[in-house]
């Protein structure tokens, strides 16, 4: 499996997960310039935008710590940007699923409101 191919499995198992919490997904593969939110789903009140990382090891460290502070900016701008194109008046949350998958299972991590807009 390529790395895009692990990356787009993830995702699809990632919408399956949210899916399965019964989330109601909006948006996938939201693109901005040269940004993009993997996915976007509603709570009440609240906007949700998240990362999605799919590793087949944890050798490196786990998935969720490669979302470093500058892909977390290009997120937050990409997401302001889904907010006002949309005209919507609702809280942001900012999430990562992490992923691990590999020949022994499938470890799903979800990390809620993993980081924060900076003022």
């Amino acid at each position: 499996m390529t790395t895009k191919e692990l990356g787009d499995f993830g995702e699809q198992l990632a919408r399956q997960y949210l899916i399965k919490k019964g989330l109601t997904i909006i948006e996938t593969n939201y693109r901005y310039n040269r940004n993009e939110i993997d996915i976007i789903y509603e709570t009440p009140g609240k906007i949700n935008f998240v990362e999605v990382k799919t590793r087949k090891t944890e050798a490196a460290g786990p998935p969720w710590k490669s979302v470093t502070r500058h892909k977390q900016n290009q997120i937050i701008k990409c997401a302001h940007h889904y907010i006002v194109s949309n005209d919507l008046d609702v809280e942001a949350q900012f999430d990562i699923i992490s992923i691990v998958h590999n020949s022994y299972g499938t470890k799903i991590l979800h990390i809620d409101e993993a980081f924060y807009p900076r003022v």
